[in-house]
């Protein structure tokens, strides 16, 4: 796949497309320069240095910092490693958060970072919207008020409609300085803000529009030269490659061992594939690579894989208002015939292993959150009998060693992925053998690329396509794949709703309320948004009856849970992460945050 991250976001993975020479040089001392690759963009070397912008030329980890790193645990988001942020309260309630800054913690000009830079950077964030900085009143888990309590000291309080990730979405705030970047904000916008979540009528909406239309005005600011708060300094970038400088005002500077960081650019995983296997990296983050390849890499001195946790999963989803994929024993029979430790041998050798069954979750998270549950589970191992039987009760007909539809019309399966995503289409390819071989028609059908792909699965033209769910560690990302805006299930204003299938972006079209067996007819979506204010027990609850509904509903199959598969280079550095660590969905500058990449000594 063409992509250096099973997610990049939750809508939308990246695919390369940049140019690839690296063209660049440094003067600093021979081990002295850190190389690597950003996972979650290629470079754009006309991007300003704002991370608001979406290519910007700054590198989460490095020149970019947040309030906090997210951990890797499996099931709780709120866990965090201090950056900005030495450490914070949270009261009983989850309604306030207290952020106690880094002491010394200062900008790469020697300025000191203060809660004022805090504060103009939760400004900014509301002018782009969403997550803890939702203009609407009635969104769960915004942020109604920030309060500077001093220098080094922010309260940021909760709305009335609370959430369960309001302190994960508050700690994952990029700051950036108020004495560069504060310029943006017109000087009654908190008012405005106030006015805009408190107020009502026209006057609430224009203050709101008021706020979104800075949106591009922020988006498009480039500063003249970088201001870091990281442990490097954006010193130049072009379009192979950006170089960085040591940050001397880091607040932790002496757990930094480079000089410098080089950041090199690549047009796709072949690229990438070279650069590890002619040692060129010190470490480069998920990669897609087949088994010849890894060899190869692993041939190189010093060359080492890591592997960790990583919580998304693929799966082969249904469009359920078109037939016969509106039947579960159609969808329950595909699941019996599909071998899915034959389908990742092929398609993900490296970076998957097979999903031991269809829960929504990918594996570890999952016997994390249902114990004993998850053993009661159907696995849905390979059994063409159970799948004959279940496609006889939805009135299938097998003729001439073939099945066809109840009124004896041929059966075709066709089964979409994005020509780009190598392992998705050796997949399909795999799964289509597979049910030939077991009398369903099947073929694989390839759209030229992710946009467009993305864009016919919305309008509802595929009866069967690629979609990765799973995406934790919040169990209501994890299920808002399955029982989300693609199954139907909308939230607007504080209030969901259920649309129509082929209505705005209901492309799985499943019914609103299903028969969950032993507990009773339940509204999927509705549980699923309850997850995001519900307290632990009663998330642990409905993840429970969720689970169970995509095992016995089957919405999906899910065919591999992804392996955060790393690859790192020790004859520069050490002291890399080891296997599992919480922190390898990180980058390499994070880990340097963190004491980790020592400077290897002759």
């Amino acid at each position: 796949m063409k992509r250096l991250a099973a997610i990049a976001a939750l809508a939308a993975i990246a695919t390369a497309t940049a140019c690839g020479s690296t063209g660049t040089t440094d003067t600093a001392t021979a081990g002295g320069v850190y190389t690597t690759i950003d996972g979650s963009k290629q470079i754009n070397a006309s991007a300003p240095i704002n991370p608001f912008n979406p290519v910007g030329s700054v590198f989460s980890g490095y020149n970019g910092m947040a309030l906090a790193w997210p951990k890797n645990d499996p099931i709780d988001p709120n866990q965090y490693y201090p950056a900005i942020a030495s450490s914070w309260t949270v009261s009983p309630d989850q309604r306030e958060v207290v952020i106690h800054l880094q002491p010394n913690a200062r900008w790469s000009d020697g300025k000191p970072v203060t809660s004022e830079d805090v504060r103009v950077s939760i400004g900014l964030a509301y002018t782009q919207g969403g997550t803890a900085y939702a203009l609407d009143p009635k969104a769960a888990g915004a942020a109604a008020d920030i309060q500077v309590l001093d220098g080094k000291t922010v309260r940021i309080t909760q709305g009335a409609n609370r959430s369960s990730m309001f302190l994960s979405n508050l700690l994952s705030t990029v700051v950036v300085p108020a004495h560069v970047f504060g310029r943006l904000l017109p000087g009654d916008f908190w008012s405005t803000l106030k006015l805009a979540q408190t107020g009502s009528g026209q006057a609430a909406e224009r203050a709101k529009s008021r706020i979104t239309g800075l949106a591009e005005k922020v988006i498009g600011f480039a500063p003249p030269h970088d201001v870091s708060a990281g442990p490097f300094v954006l010193e130049r970038v072009n379009p192979g490659a950006a170089l960085l400088r040591r940050n001397p005002y880091f607040y932790n500077s002496r757990a930094i061992a480079p000089d410098k960081v080089k950041v090199l650019n690549y047009t796709g995983n072949e690229q990438i594939w070279n650069y590890l296997i002619s040692g060129r990296l010190d470490n480069a983050p998920f990669t897609s690579v087949p088994t010849a390849v890894m060899e190869r890499i692993q041939e190189a001195r010093g060359s080492r894989v890591v592997r960790g946790y990583s919580p998304v999963s693929t799966a082969m989803a249904f469009n359920q208002a078109h037939k016969p994929y509106d039947n579960a024993h159609v969808r329950r029979a595909l699941a019996y015939l599909i071998d899915r430790a034959q389908v990742t041998r092929i398609a993900s050798p490296e970076g998957g292993t097979p999903a031991a069954t269809t829960s929504g979750i990918h594996a570890k998270a999952a016997r994390a959150w249902l114990g004993d549950g998850f053993d009661r589970l159907d696995p849905y191992r390979v059994d063409p009998a159970k799948a004959a039987a279940e496609l006889r009760a939805a009135g299938m007909v097998l003729r001439g060693g073939r099945w066809a539809m109840p009124d004896g019309k041929p059966w075709k399966v066709q089964i979409h992925v994005p020509a780009s995503f190598s392992d998705w289409v050796s997949a399909a390819k795999s799964i289509s053998s597979q049910l030939v071989d077991h009398g369903v028609d099947a073929t694989v059908v390839t759209a030229a690329d992710y946009t467009l792909y993305l864009g016919e699965l919305a309008d509802g033209k595929y009866d069967v396509g690629f979609w990765l769910i799973g995406l934790g560690p919040s169990p209501y990302n994890i299920f808002q794949r399955l029982f989300g805006q693609a199954n139907g299930w909308q939230m607007f204003g504080g209030r969901l709703r259920h649309v129509a299938p082929g209505t705005e972006g209901n492309w799985m079209g499943g019914p609103q309320v299903v028969d969950a067996g032993a507990d009773g007819r339940v509204d999927p979506g509705e549980l699923t948004a309850r997850l995001n204010f519900a307290s632990p027990q009663e998330q642990k609850h409905i993840v429970g009856v969720l689970a169970r509904i995509a095992n016995q509903q089957v919405p999906v199959i899910q065919l591999w849970d992804y392996v955060n598969t790393q690859f790192v280079n020790t004859s520069r550095y050490t002291a890399f992460p080891p296997d599992d660590d919480e922190s390898l969905r990180l980058s390499s500058g994070v880990w340097m945050q963190l004491g980790m990449i020592k400077k290897r000594h002759a």
